[in-house]
């Protein structure tokens, strides 16, 4: 006897009242509402199903949005660079209004990364990240000329935490995808696919 489908499917990963967590889950919850995001939202809903990975998750990326060795212009343009790779409405959501109204990364940037082009007059420093970024995200490395370009600007440590910053936001962008976290009410998705 087959079962019938069910009209609207269940969330993957519903969101878990403070009531019904457990002890561990409680306790994670209440060390990321207590930290810089201020609380258990985006794709800490999804993760703190499995506290101890959202608890190490948290605490990278709070290293690497809050102590990276690059400028927080620099931090949000490569997490929309990713956010786009990866087709992520919340990513992109979330990190363009952070790019817009917390850093100086200028507007043509963010609306040429928004549409899949190329932006175009950027500093040094912008071109070597970008250029980097995409042979990354590409290639899963850099060429010489390409990392000579970034450790000019930004030395190892500041490469290292560029690539954690790729890592990163590649995977964050895969549980917020995959656990269809979605948009605040009202909101249209940001991101339109790309013609290849």
């Amino acid at each position: 006897m087959s079962q019938s489908t069910p009209t609207t499917r269940e969330p993957r990963f519903p969101i878990i009242p403070p009531e019904q967590m457990t002890a561990r889950q409680t306790e994670v919850a209440a060390a990321i509402a207590g930290g810089p995001r201020g609380g258990i939202r985006g794709p800490f809903l999804a993760l703190i199903h499995h506290p101890d990975l959202a608890d190490r998750v948290q605490s990278l990326g709070e290293h690497l949005r809050y102590g990276a060795k690059i400028s927080l212009a620099n931090i949000e343009f490569v997490v929309l660079i990713v956010a786009r790779h990866m087709n992520c409405q919340y990513e992109w959501f979330a990190h363009s209004r952070i790019a817009r109204t917390t850093t100086d990364l200028p507007e043509a940037i963010i609306s040429a990364l928004q549409v899949g082009q190329t932006p175009t007059n950027l500093t040094d420093d912008q071109s070597a990240l970008y250029t980097f970024c995409k042979e990354q995200i590409a290639h899963g490395q850099a060429s010489d000329a390409t990392y000579d370009a970034a450790f000019k600007h930004f030395g190892r440590d500041g490469i290292l935490d560029i690539i954690a910053i790729i890592g990163y936001y590649s995977m964050i962008a895969m549980v917020l995808n995959t656990s269809q976290i979605p948009l605040p009410e009202g909101t249209e998705p940001p991101l339109k696919p790309i013609q290849k």
